[in-house]
């Protein structure tokens, strides 16, 4: 992996967020599209892909298995797939950075190959759970060994046979449903989860873009194994996690109006939408359309005076990597808006909970921390110092609170925005925040 540069974000305060632009693409859907094509039958290309760290990992960890991956122009990847078993054993583990999203999903695909394979990352991929995907995979016949504390790095041994299986998740979860989905495609029989609730949907969609089906129900998808996949032309929309951090920075910036072009709107994802409308936020969706089998929209979002609520628990996983920057909504708005059924964030990047919680204090603002959430009274954001904790979401949703904050606010250990959002700072800049990148000098 490239050498790490140590960041910290200066943000002064002020300013409003102006223009129409388009934020970098989807990281969810390109995961899927890389993962998927390179499992395909032909020559895949995608178009709007995220470059990224994350993806960047992924599309290593494929090269190392001997999928010709190529970049012939920014944002655009074309793979040669060599189909469900054309894989090629790694010459030693694979390094899936930062990036939790490929080292789930490609564990369920490697379940069903036949060789051996090791999956690894940084520090803190390193201490992120896996027993959630490695226990339904052994159900399924799969041979995968964690670390004693239920983490990377996964040994996966292949040739084994994989069983479809029926199974409840603990949890709504798209990376354990997206693994499991993955693992059923070389399983025998017909593989059925069942969620608590609606997770995001991509890894459904891009499998019928793919050309195979699953059937859903309810809360309910089904994969029968053994099947083929064909090559497509992928489209990948902006991100709406990414999106999600101008929204909420021209909700609370007096005199604010923009436009983000082609964003993501997937159902499953973009319950934000509604959280911020629901507090007050002048939001407008148009150029509506279906694109790669993804809904997508232009996102205008001009300025307005938020208000506190109480978030329905059951729209908490179609907007769980949304809730930093909504915190940060809820730090302006006048009254009090209450977070609760969301522990999950708490084994994320970080564990957010605590972080956002900490920021917010950093900041000013009078937040209460819950095992599974938090209630935060909306009040000025004073300005200060805030930790990210090496996290990209909550490094990126501190940067927007500088827009109504009395001074400035400094956010530590930013470097893992490129995870998500490379160039983010030039963009914000672009936009109207008055945002630097500055290196931390290094004893």
């Amino acid at each position: 992996m490239e050498p790490v540069v140590p960041l910290d974000y200066h943000v002064s305060p002020g300013g409003r967020l102006q223009g129409r632009f388009r934020v970098p693409g989807d990281k969810s859907v390109s995961h899927r599209a890389l993962m998927l094509g390179a499992i395909a039958e032909g020559t895949t290309r995608i178009h709007g892909f995220l470059e990224s760290a994350d993806t960047r990992a992924t599309a290593a960890a494929f090269r190392a298995l001997g999928v010709n991956c190529e970049t012939p122009a920014p944002a655009e990847v074309v793979i040669r797939g060599v189909g469900r078993h054309g894989l090629k054993a790694p010459a030693g583990p694979l390094d899936l950075g930062n990036s939790g999203t490929t080292a789930r999903l490609l564990a369920g695909i490697l379940a069903g190959q036949a060789f051996d394979s090791v999956l690894a990352g940084d520090a803190s991929l390193m201490q992120r759970p896996m027993r959630r995907i490695a226990e339904p995979l052994r159900l399924m016949n799969a041979d995968i060994l964690c670390a004693d504390r239920g983490t990377l790095p996964l040994t996966i041994r292949g040739g084994r046979t994989l069983r479809a299986i029926t199974y409840t998740l603990p949890v709504a979860s798209a990376q354990i449903k997206s693994c499991l989905l993955l693992a059923g495609l070389y399983a025998e029989g017909e593989t059925c989860l069942h969620e608590p609730a609606v997770s995001r949907d991509h890894t459904e969609r891009m499998l019928g873009e793919f050309g195979y089906g699953v059937r859903k129900s309810g809360t309910s998808v089904c994969v029968r194994g053994g099947g083929r996949l064909t090559a497509a032309e992928i489209t990948v929309p902006g991100d709406f996690s990414s999106a999600a951090f101008f929204m909420v920075g021209a909700s609370i910036a007096p005199g604010s109006d923009i436009t983000l072009e082609q964003v993501g709107v997937n159902p499953t994802r973009a319950a934000a939408i509604d959280l911020l409308k629901a507090m007050g936020a002048d939001i407008t969706l148009i150029e509506q359309r279906v694109v790669s089998g993804e809904p997508s929209a232009a996102i205008r979002v001009r300025s307005a005076r938020l208000r506190g609520i109480e978030i329905p628990v059951a729209s908490v996983p179609a907007a769980i990597d949304e809730f930093p920057a909504l915190m940060i909504a809820a730090a302006a708005a006048e009254g009090r808006t209450v977070l609760r059924g969301a522990a999950e964030l708490r084994v994320k990047e970080s564990d957010r909970i605590a972080a956002i919680a900490a920021g917010l204090k950093a900041v000013g603002i009078s937040v209460t921390e819950h095992e599974d959430g938090l209630v935060v009274e909306g009040g000025r954001i004073r300005g200060g110092q805030v930790d990210s904790r090496g996290d990209h979401r909550i490094a990126m949703a501190f940067a927007m609170a500088g827009l109504t904050s009395e001074a400035p606010v400094r956010i530590s250990d930013c470097t893992n925005v490129d995870t998500s959002f490379p160039g983010f700072v030039e963009l914000a800049r672009q936009a109207g925040l008055a945002i630097t990148a500055e290196v931390q000098t290094v004893a």
